[in-house]
């Protein structure tokens, strides 16, 4: 098993691979100019809040358009996402059964055995007490997570963290977005419950989302299993079972 940072421009990936060879660094640099291209020719795309309904465009594109679209988001705010989910599939190409492209908090995921995975939540006395227990499988999964109170990301709402599983790295981060966007309220149980119910819209597209504001914290769908941290694992970090 072989773990790597990779850094090119705002993309800022932790990888771990069982692919030693994996030809990553190229295959995102190519991606990233197809977006950055295609940004050029139609700089509205980089700076949309709003989903835009174009069906244009390099894969890259495509994917960030239809997460947008399902999300209520403006396109962008699956980049993170999409270019996860697009490394996965490249390392999956190669044959990898294990691999997890984690970048910035949005995560594409193999795994042919069960793996923690931290939460990171700002402030809240959750943050670094808890994470999740992926169990192997065969098949890809994303997971993403949106905060207004970490993190550089445009956000309008006040959730420490909302995370979402879902099929799609591409799709979990725009719904990480919007719903993080809907944690609203005057007490933060009132945010929670918003955001909760802002997901409920999304239910065809998720496995689960766990939702955290301070010290309140709510759930919808399946989650993987609650599992104790010591507060020195963070979103970003995992370590096998």
């Amino acid at each position: 098993m072989m773990k790597e940072n990779i850094r090119i421009k705002e993309t800022r990936i932790k990888l771990t691979t069982d692919i030693k060879d994996h030809g990553l660094i190229g295959f995102i640099l190519k991606e990233r100019f197809l977006l950055e291209d295609y940004i050029r020719r139609r700089p509205y795309f980089l700076t949309s809040l709003e989903p835009l309904s174009a069906d244009e465009g390099p894969l890259i594109v495509r994917m960030m358009l239809k997460a947008g679209l399902i999300g209520g988001v403006g396109p962008m705010a699956a980049v993170a996402g999409t270019i996860s989910e697009l490394s996965l599939y490249h390392l999956m190409d190669k044959g990898s059964k294990y691999s997890i492209i984690d970048n910035g908090g949005d995560i594409a995921i193999i795994n042919d055995r069960k793996v923690n995975i931290g939460l990171y939540a700002g402030d809240s006395p959750l943050s670094g007490e808890i994470g999740f227990q992926l169990k192997a499988s065969r098949k890809p999964k994303g997971v993403c997570t949106s905060s207004g109170t970490i993190g550089h990301s445009i956000s309008f709402g006040r959730a420490d963290a909302v995370t979402v599983f879902a099929p799609r790295a591409s799709v979990a981060d725009a719904l990480a977005t919007s719903i993080a966007n809907a944690a609203n309220g005057d007490r933060d149980y009132e945010a929670v419950e918003n955001a909760l119910e802002k997901a409920e819209s999304f239910r065809d597209y998720f496995q689960g989302v766990l939702v955290v504001v301070g010290e309140n914290a709510g759930i919808i769908g399946k989650i993987p299993k609650l599992v104790k941290t010591d507060k020195k694992v963070t979103i970003g970090e995992l370590w096998d079972v």
